[in-house]
């Protein structure tokens, strides 16, 4: 595990599965949905065609700040769009630069205008966190002179 792998890897290593949520759905759906699998953000999807993300973020900033009843305003309202996606292809390190420039902690996967997965920037950190301790892990067991030859 290396900043250099691509975000296919991360996918393969937590899962492809993603939770969706449609446009006219009620923020308060959306949020039930969030809590319900301990997540914080949905896509927003109309059919296969993926139009927006909706956060915890949205909702605190569109929603609560705004004084807006979150069982009358539709995630259409408040979502963020458009999206800013990477492809599988993508190497942990622009995917880290993508999310910091953009001010972002969701990113959709996307190849070919399809939805491949999402990654947070909490999936991002657990990777980098794992490749460190393996670097470490070979590092030792080469001092240790039990580094394979």
């Amino acid at each position: 595990m290396q900043t250099t792998d691509n975000i296919r890897s991360v996918l393969d290593y937590k899962g492809h599965e993603v939770f969706c949520v449609d446009p006219q759905a009620s923020v308060y759906e959306a949020l039930q949905l969030m809590a319900d699998k301990g997540i914080g953000a949905l896509l927003v999807m109309v059919g296969n065609k993926l139009v927006g993300l909706i956060s915890e973020r949205d909702y605190a900033r569109k929603v609560v700040l705004k004084g807006r009843s979150s069982r009358e305003t539709r995630v259409e309202d408040v979502m963020t769009s458009p999206v800013v996606c990477a492809s599988p292809a993508d190497t942990l390190d622009a995917c880290m630069r993508l999310m910091t420039v953009n001010r972002i902690r969701h990113l959709p996967v996307t190849q070919d205008d399809h939805l491949v997965g999402l990654v947070s920037i909490g999936d991002l950190v657990n990777w980098m966190i794992t490749a460190q301790a393996e670097t470490i892990d070979h590092l030792n067991s080469y001092i240790a002179g039990s580094y394979p030859r």
